[in-house]
């Protein structure tokens, strides 16, 4: 069977993997495809990931609320009720999920995925310097974790930070393979390390070089058939294999092999590496920089008379409660209301952010009147997704028109809309803020439009979901919260109503107009903390 992307053939024969109905010449089909086609991975994996979260959740099927059900509890992404009603029926098809996802690993991806499990990082990415990476590989995030994975800079700078402490500087064009928190292998390229005492022992594997600190700042250069360590500071273990006895290799002193050669000594040479060790000042410049685009691209923006609320986190005063809103059209909303939240570094580290953290933190304000649409945008650092709900921005309660913007536990980006009566609709995107995303700058927003009866979330500047709209405008905001939510008129002990936020914010736009998916884009690309790839080019 030859298995061809797109194809009829290929739909099916992933709906038969799905329903576990698959023959072995299908399989063995897929596999090969899979194998050579990247774009035909991709769409399987999202399509057997969508299945996994249909036949494991139910959530997304949230079913109407009966004219004699009470309103409060079962409207916003609620899951209790339905959790109870159908546990037999979602253990059934866990437990066949299970299966399924075992056989995807082992047709697919090899024994080793299939018996993973969870992800264990080894490292993070701490800072960079108009780094360009590899486009055929996914971008590492900075301060996300890094779990063992091959990086490769194309130019710039990175610096990566074990989890044992040891911190290395890469130069593109370069490839580091992280293989657990206390080893690398590199196998092009330019890096120096640091390595504290309580991190002493780290590795790094080169072509014919085997270098262990032992409590030592260290270069080395790899390029053809030669591999260089320089010692800076301390002093190295190296081998030219790793099967061959260590020599020490003292402070002042580099090692270099040449083509498979016996290592020779030279004199360690530091103005080789001069721009590694210039990293942070690089990376503060860098960073200047970008913090000054974006200021000149926010005044630009505050000229948008669809921005009703734009809330820039940074000309409040420490001690005032007052956050001003800088939009050109702020007459109704001249600023919101700092209740509980407190101050910290935001996206930049001269850029100060609000907070969340307690049940009683949160922004207020209120805008009066009614919309036809809306666009919602924020830049968040979700620091966990402790609550059920965890409230991005909320009306107050369940007037008719209102929306509530939410996270849920599981990563889902939510919006309730709420109709007239008990009316209401959910439009929840598939998981987006996945664990290793939390503690990271992610700029999120939706777009309702009301007249075109459609919605879309965004993460990053990229749809992750599109909702037909059932709910005909005009919506409306009136008195709202950033980061919590006040449910007037429900009792305050329900512990579902608690829907604070335990993260940060240091950006919020509300528009009365649909955004188009680039001005999306330019939102996300004019905020981003570093300059993503594809700006670099």
């Amino acid at each position: 069977m030859n298995l061809r992307f797109p194809s009829t053939a290929f739909d099916e024969t992933v709906a038969s993997v799905c329903h576990g109905t698959a023959t072995e010449e299908q399989a063995v089909a897929l596999n090969s495809l899979l194998l050579s086609d990247a774009e035909a991975r991709d769409e399987y994996l999202l399509r057997v990931a969508l299945h996994a979260r249909l036949a494991s959740d139910p959530d997304l099927f949230v079913p109407e609320v009966p004219a004699t059900d009470p309103a409060p509890a079962a409207l916003p992404l609620g899951r209790d009720a339905f959790r109870k009603t159908h546990r037999t029926t979602r253990l059934a098809l866990a437990a066949g999920l299970v299966l399924l996802l075992g056989l995807a690993g082992w047709w697919g991806f090899g024994p080793s995925t299939a018996r993973r499990g969870p992800g264990r990082a080894v490292a993070l990415l701490n800072r960079t310097v108009n780094a360009r990476w590899n486009p055929s590989d996914p971008v590492p995030r900075l301060g996300a974790p890094l779990e063992p994975r091959l990086l490769r800079l194309e130019s710039g700078l990175a610096q990566v930070v074990f989890q044992n402490g040891a911190r290395v500087v890469l130069e593109g064009p370069a490839e580091l393979r992280l293989v657990s928190e206390a080893e690398a292998v590199c196998t092009s390229g330019r890096l120096t390390a640091e390595v504290p005492p309580q991190a002493r022992g780290f590795r790094v594997i080169a072509p014919h070089l085997d270098v262990t600190d032992l409590g030592t700042a260290f270069g080395m250069n790899v390029a053809g058939g030669r591999s260089e360590v320089h010692v800076f500071q301390g002093r190295v273990q190296y081998r030219p294999e790793p099967s061959t006895p260590g020599t020490d290799l003292e402070e002042g002193n580099a090692a270099v092999v040449e083509d498979g050669a016996p290592p020779r000594l030279v004199p360690s040479d530091r103005s080789g590496f001069e721009p590694l060790f210039d990293l942070q000042a690089l990376s503060t410049a860098a960073e200047a920089r970008r913090y000054d685009a974006w200021r000149l691209a926010a005044r630009r923006l505050d000229q948008d008379r669809s921005l009703r609320v734009h809330l820039d986190f940074e000309h409040a005063s420490p001690n005032d409660w007052r956050l001003p809103n800088v939009a050109s059209r702020n007459a109704e909303v001249p600023f919101a209301t700092i209740v509980g939240a407190h101050w910290q570094e935001g996206r930049w580290s001269t850029k100060p952010a609000l907070a969340f953290r307690g049940v009683g933190d949160r922004v207020r304000f209120a805008l009066p009147g009614s919309i036809g649409s809306v666009t919602l945008a924020a830049w968040v650092r979700v620091q966990a997704l402790d609550r059920e709900i965890n409230s991005l921005f909320m009306s107050d309660g369940f007037e008719p028109g209102t929306l509530h913007w939410v996270l849920r536990d599981d990563g889902v980006l939510g919006l309730t809309v709420i109709g007239p009566g008990r009316d209401h609709q959910i439009l929840a995107s598939p998981p987006v803020l996945t664990p290793d995303r939390l503690g990271s700058w992610v700029h999120l927003a939706v777009v309702v439009d009301g007249p075109g009866r459609r919605a879309v979330h965004y993460v990053d500047g990229r749809p992750v979901s599109r909702h037909p709209l059932r709910i005909a405008p005009p919506y409306s905001v009136g008195t709202a919260e950033l980061g919590n939510w006040n449910a007037v008129g429900f009792p305050g002990s329900d512990p579902f109503l608690v829907r604070n936020l335990h993260g940060l914010m240091d950006e919020f736009c509300l528009f009365d107009r649909p955004l188009s998916p680039e001005e999306i884009r330019s939102l996300h690309a004019s905020g981003h903390p570093q300059p993503e790839s594809s700006d670099l080019r």
